[in-house]
């Protein structure tokens, strides 16, 4: 039996991609590291509601971080769908280790944080190439109609 490793987070994103948070990885394929704030909202112990923020880095891959690049921005809200990856390392005989989150599918939410910049209200849906469902990331889009609807194999004109 497989486990089960997802995760979906809506926050904020907390800098500006700069030059190493944006590359191309040798074999041309786009790589966006960001970091997002998420808000919670908690009850304490004196009955008063407190808001509690964690951060998390996402790693967004392909055309999705292509195009997506210019909406990054600091502030912008965004949905984040993807699996957490542990990363270790060792370094000066130390050994360290972080969890990231890896997007299989990243939605704007909107608008920048205090009012400026763009809004991009409705947000835009992207989602990676065709092999991250082949390979079980993703349902298989596939079968979508060139109007958007999938093809659920059920003729149209049902007599009820």
């Amino acid at each position: 039996m497989t486990d089960l490793n997802h995760v979906a987070v809506i926050g904020r994103i907390t800098r500006d991609l700069d030059g190493k948070a944006f590359a191309y990885l040798p074999n041309g394929t786009a790589r966006a590291n960001v970091g997002i704030a998420v808000d919670r909202s908690r009850k304490g112990a004196d009955g008063q509601w407190a808001d509690e923020t964690s951060f998390f880095d996402v790693t967004i891959w392909g055309k999705t971080a292509e195009n997506l690049k210019r909406y990054l921005v600091k502030g912008q809200q965004i949905a984040v769908d993807g699996f957490l990856k542990q990363d270790r390392w060792e370094k000066d005989g130390q050994k360290f280790s972080r969890v990231a989150i890896v997007a299989n599918s990243v939605q704007l939410c909107g608008g920048r944080g205090n009012g400026g910049g763009q809004s991009h209200q409705g947000g835009a849906n992207f989602k990676p190439n065709p092999q991250a469902a082949q390979q079980g990331y993703l349902p298989d889009y596939g079968s979508m109609g060139p109007d958007g609807v999938g093809d659920d194999g059920f003729p149209e004109d049902i007599p009820f």
